[in-house]
């Protein structure tokens, strides 16, 4: 499983990227909006110096016309740009018109199977099913993931699935287990699955007895 980094902050991006362990980016307009820049071009096109892997960018429209339109444009801001639409009926109309042009889709705000499935018919590259927004609502993220991944495998579709709305290291292995192809997380629960306290314990031990070692 592939890890990406759900963020608009540029320097989380840098940080993230020295570790040598994710693969791609996802952005939306409130992580943009988070950041309290309203340069969404400028911001992109960082990103995507910074990692090669796919970066996903949102459209702002909310018509087929205007999703087009926003696809073409952002497209052309990187060569490794990927284009997120809702998982909407003019989303769905979207992503079939323009990944037909050779422009990936990430197929975002997916809650269902049923619209797991409508995405990889439609041409998306990636479906993006909402795991802790689903969980908020009393519904079991996680297996939306694990079904949306069991039909893609079941019918030998391309689309990959990733993992989003993660809120805990947890949900990470829980997607892995469920076979997820990519989890899509934050800077902060990146930081919290590297850290452990028997890590730490550990290297404190043998700190102490390398010096109680050399005092000799």
């Amino acid at each position: 499983m592939r890890i990406f980094l759900d963020t608009a902050n540029i320097e989380q991006v840098r940080s993230a990227a020295k570790l040598g362990v994710i693969s791609g980016v996802t952005t939306n307009p409130s992580l943009i909006s988070k950041e309290g820049n309203a340069d969404y071009e400028s911001v992109i096109k960082t990103i995507c110096t910074i990692v090669e892997g796919p970066i996903s960018v949102e459209v702002l429209a909310e018509d087929v016309k205007g999703m087009i339109k926003d696809a073409r444009k952002a497209s052309k801001w990187a060569p490794n740009v990927v284009i997120k639409i809702p998982c909407t009926a003019a989303g769905l109309e979207a992503t079939s018109v323009v990944s037909k042009e050779g422009i990936g889709v990430n197929m975002t705000l997916v809650f269902s199977p049923n619209q797991g499935l409508l995405a990889a018919l439609a041409g998306a590259a990636y479906c993006s099913p909402f795991v802790g927004r689903l969980d908020d609502h009393g519904h079991d993220g996680m297996q939306v993931v694990k079904d949306i991944v069991d039909i893609y495998t079941h019918y030998k579709l391309s689309t990959q699935v990733i993992a989003a709305s993660i809120r805990h290291p947890l949900h990470c292995v829980t997607a892995a287990k469920a076979g997820a192809h990519i989890a899509t997380i934050p800077y902060n629960v990146l930081m919290q699955m590297i850290s452990h306290p028997l890590t730490d314990i550990g290297i404190s031990r043998f700190m102490n007895d390398w010096k109680k070692l050399s005092q000799k």
